[in-house]
């Protein structure tokens, strides 16, 4: 960002369909694959072009976020756990799933990765990027694995009164899906007070903003891993975007981390 340029704060737009997919949230039954597959994906694609992300609103069910949220103290499940003050990332926790994955998380990050591979292609095409991304998440993580990026990255964060997350971005390897997907696993107002999600959207061109993301738990948000394309007079250029999380003021908040590419 310029050093002459003012960040501008913008709120996160309401539920009116401006940034969400609202057709995840309306069908109670049936598996969160079909909840993923009934996603209106063409308006997902509009958000992430016009603001770097997109809320699927009530994708998980509240007892599928309290047994996502019961995995954390199964500490077999993971491969590390990192205290974020340790590092400087902030403060709070997080631990990486080892593989096999547990299969709510496989089954998210599977259903998800081809939804999200033509989107991924499209954005590379106008960044005049070579790279494009295979149909399935089977095809990719072979690809990640051929590399030598071989770690899981899908995550559990936590989150208790005072922690935080500084802005950052999750980036592994040579390789790197250009989208991840967090989960709101618990509900703000009841579980937690604060910790809102942050996005940073870094411009060298125009003011660069920030956006807080408000999210009720259940809510997965699709946002850009580094950058985004944006369109200038010359065409399209590279737009840098960071996230972190909000102090937290009362309570705990759990969420799911969702990368596709391994580490």
């Amino acid at each position: 960002m310029m050093k002459d340029k003012q960040l501008e704060l913008r709120p996160t737009p309401a539920a009116d369909g401006r940034g969400r997919a609202p057709s995840a949230s309306n069908h109670a039954d049936g598996s969160v694959e079909q909840r993923i597959a009934d996603v209106d994906w063409s308006v997902v694609a509009n958000a992430l072009d016009d603001r770097g992300y997109a809320i699927l609103a009530g994708l998980l069910r509240r007892p599928e976020c309290e047994a996502l949220v019961a995995l954390y103290d199964d500490r077999d499940r993971f491969r590390s756990n990192v205290i974020m003050e340790r590092h400087g990332f902030g403060r709070g926790e997080y631990r990486y799933f080892d593989y096999p994955l547990p299969e709510p998380v496989s089954d998210l990050r599977t259903a998800l990765y081809p939804k999200l591979a033509p989107i991924a292609n499209d954005w590379h095409h106008r960044l005049r990027i070579n790279e494009r991304f295979p149909s399935t998440l089977t095809a990719f993580t072979n690809e990640c694995h051929a590399a030598g990026q071989r770690k899981p990255t899908p995550l559990m964060l936590r989150y208790g009164r005072g922690d935080y997350c500084c802005l950052h971005q999750d980036l592994y390897g040579k390789l790197v899906f250009p989208f991840q997907v967090v989960f709101l696993l618990s509900q703000p107002g009841r579980d937690f007070d604060g910790g809102e999600l942050l996005l940073t959207d870094s411009d060298p061109r125009v003011a660069g903003c920030a956006e807080v993301v408000s999210l009720n738990q259940g809510d997965a948000v699709v946002f850009a891993v580094n950058h985004r394309p944006r369109q200038g007079p010359r065409g399209f250029y590279r737009a840098n975007m960071r996230h972190g999380v909000s102090r937290l003021h009362r309570g705990a908040r759990h969420t799911l981390g969702v990368i596709f590419h391994d580490g």
